[in-house]
């Protein structure tokens, strides 16, 4: 079955919250000089959802392995 993207966009991915948070994340790569294409990512010590900032103090730049196994620690 094909995925319906005009959907997925009007329904998350273009709300007001969806895209403040898409642009906290490229504001933070900015920040720490990542450019596009780049496989690295940004990680949030403190994350943004639990009050964390864009402060380069809370930013590290991390690999998508870890980043993406980070929630997942305790699990």
């Amino acid at each position: 079955m094909a995925r319906d993207y005009k959907k997925e966009y009007r329904d998350f991915h273009g709300t007001p919250k969806a895209r403040k948070n898409r642009a906290a994340a490229n504001r933070a790569r900015r920040k720490v000089g990542l450019k596009k294409g780049d496989p690295r990512e940004v990680d949030h010590r403190t994350p943004s959802s639990k009050g964390g900032s864009n402060a380069r103090s809370n930013l590290r730049i991390v690999s998508k392995t870890t980043n993406r196994q980070k929630g997942t620690k305790n699990a």
